[in-house]
């Protein structure tokens, strides 16, 4: 009983206004990601995770250690992927997809594209970017010339990890079309075991690395054919919006395509795009 009131203790105490602000104000300056006071508890909860693993007894005491002693050397990288938000499914808002397979694809090859070079720009645990390489594999299947590169970039590293893997529960795969499933998708050779893997030969179609849309430049590479950027912007403010917009743009090829989320706006953002469909916009 006293070792689980310690615990609770040691681990059950809550982040001072002074210390919360300060992280806010950290976690906005690194990530975009805002931080309002109506978060202090989910921040919390995912920082009790931080405590445990560094040993450290109270929200105070790591508070100091990132910003009076030398932890955001190394801990920077852990704070940042406790705090950011990984939802994802395959296929998620298919409309994207539809559009992506029978307009922004065939609209690329018209123009005389034949090397395309995709970009999933949150990609999360993966599954985005491998929903774009099932579709781009479907459609360079009928059109021998032409092939394409996905590179898929992500803040977390936790999540990066977890894509390069690329394994996923099962039903997970509920969204994918059957003969998709069939084709991209190994089934467990456990049979107790509840969960799948994207097969290789699409997994080393995709390249993954961390990348934080703060930058102030983008290390693509060179032009992007089609760049996603999905349900990122509902966490930045208006002109953290227009940066991160800016230098997307920088990155697309004009007459490329950008997808945003279905619930976020670039209205009023001064970008060289004109919206071609729900949340889809073609690079001038």
């Amino acid at each position: 009983m006293a070792v689980a009131q310690q615990e609770g203790q040691a681990f059950g105490d809550h982040i001072s206004k002074r210390n919360f602000e300060k992280l806010a104000v950290f976690i906005y300056d690194y990530s975009g990601i805002k931080m309002p006071s109506t978060k202090q508890t989910m921040l919390e909860g995912r920082l009790r995770r931080r405590l445990r693993a560094t040993g450290i007894l109270s929200f105070d005491d790591y508070c100091d250690f990132l910003f009076e002693g030398d932890g955001l050397e190394t801990e920077t990288v852990h704070l940042i992927d406790a705090v950011t938000t990984n939802k994802t499914d395959f296929f998620r808002e298919p409309k994207h997809f539809e559009y992506l397979e029978t307009v922004a694809l065939p609209d690329l090859v018209r123009q005389g594209e034949t090397r395309l070079r995709v970009w999933s720009s949150a990609c999360s645990t993966g599954a985005e970017p491998y929903t774009m390489a099932m579709v781009l594999s479907e459609f360079v299947e009928k059109m021998p010339r032409v092939s394409y590169t996905i590179l898929a970039t992500d803040l977390s590293t936790d999540v990066l990890e977890a894509a390069k893997l690329g394994i996923y529960p099962d039903n997970m795969m509920d969204p994918v079309p059957a003969d998709l499933r069939r084709k991209y998708v190994m089934l467990s050779k456990q049979k107790e075991r509840r969960d799948v893997r994207i097969v290789p030969r699409l997994r080393s179609r995709v390249g993954f690395g961390r990348m934080n849309l703060m930058d102030k430049s983008y290390g693509v590479g060179g032009p992007m054919h089609i760049i996603f950027c999905r349900n990122v912007l509902i966490y930045f403010d208006k002109t953290t919006q227009a940066e991160v917009i800016s230098r997307l743009c920088e990155c697309l090829q004009p007459g490329g395509y950008l997808f945003i989320g279905h619930s976020e706006s670039i209205t009023g953002i001064d970008v060289p795009l004109k919206q071609v469909s729900n949340t889809v916009f073609k690079r001038l």
